[in-house]
């Protein structure tokens, strides 16, 4: 089910049927008489294409997701109760956002962008609280070595002592690690770090387990107070990412709502 579902979810992705469309409409034009449906099919490939590159479209998509959660502040934020004190926080969880454990590469190099950012943050916040834990959780979904151990190797070599790590490391996706936290970390409210498109999956996920995450978005890509510039004219790679990342953050939500899983 999880391969199947990888596999849905990378044809549906803009860059993806676009490129399927096209090529198939190439087919029909070059190789059959079906010329008619072979100028359609090549067309809607390259209206896909164009519009999901700009600016307008990605942004349109991502905004809602980024924008669901506030940022977590660690005082006077809305995010914590205000019963709540620094002992309250005993686990601050980060989700695992892609990696490679290549030994030919520096050890920064072997986690994803997104990994990054979100174990920078987790680190941030867990040094806030004394006492708590860093959980850092990712399974070995198509390398050998889990993503978790690839991210306590970093978080140790900035300073975090190896006793205040837990590690979870045999979740395949988003399920899973909410499935296997929850033994972890119980009935006790906890600090939750991923991107800020994924965050609103992960919380209903989460959530929905009767778990108590208190939310810290991060990795935001669209700002509110950006405005028109020469790049909103122009398609590029960019915003094509950005309308991919928010595609698969919905087809994720639909995809759990239709299993029941929040």
């Amino acid at each position: 089910m999880f391969i199947l579902k990888k596999i849905i979810s990378g044809f549906l992705s803009p860059l993806t049927l676009s490129l399927l469309l096209l090529f198939l409409g190439l087919y029909l034009l070059w190789f059959t008489s079906k010329q008619k449906a072979g100028k359609i099919l090549v067309s809607a490939g390259l209206v896909i294409l164009t519009l999901f590159s700009y600016s307008v479209i990605g942004d349109k998509l991502l905004r809602p997701l980024e924008r669901e959660y506030n940022s977590f502040e660690m005082k006077g934020s809305s995010s914590v109760s205000k019963t709540e004190n620094e002992s309250a926080i005993k686990y601050v969880v980060v989700l695992g956002g892609g990696h490679s454990s290549d030994p030919e590469l520096p050890l920064l190099s072997q986690i994803g962008r997104g990994s990054l950012v979100r174990l920078i943050e987790g680190i941030r916040i867990y040094r806030k609280y004394p006492g708590a834990k860093l959980l850092l959780s990712g399974g070995s979904v198509f390398d050998p070595v889990p993503e978790a151990e690839v991210l306590a190797r970093v978080a140790i070599e900035t300073g975090v002592p190896e006793k205040d790590i837990i590690l979870e490391s045999k979740s395949k996706d988003t399920k899973d690690e909410a499935m296997f936290i929850k033994p972890i970390v119980g009935n006790e409210p906890f600090v939750l770090v991923t991107t800020a498109s994924h965050m609103p999956r992960s919380m209903a996920l989460f959530k929905k387990l009767g778990m108590k995450p208190i939310p810290s978005p991060i990795g935001h890509r669209v700002s509110e107070r950006q405005g028109l510039s020469p790049h909103s004219f122009f398609p590029s790679t960019g915003n094509l990412f950005r309308s991919e990342m928010a595609i698969h953050e919905y087809l994720g939500l639909t995809w759990s709502k239709l299993r029941g899983q929040q």
